[in-house]
């Protein structure tokens, strides 16, 4: 089963992005770190999961 995760921009903060974790993922007990397109910042940005 998976879980449904929002990524958080490291930079400005916006919340614009949601993502699936894996079961094996939640078990390890790490955030994902992405690089994805920033729509504030017009860039491409680390985001962060948020709960």
């Amino acid at each position: 089963m998976a879980q449904i995760v929002t990524l958080e921009c490291e930079v400005c903060g916006e919340r614009n992005y949601t993502t699936t974790k894996s079961k094996n993922m939640m078990l390890q007990r790490s955030k994902l770190h992405l690089k994805k397109y920033c729509s504030r910042d017009k860039k491409h940005t680390m985001h962060k999961e948020v709960k």
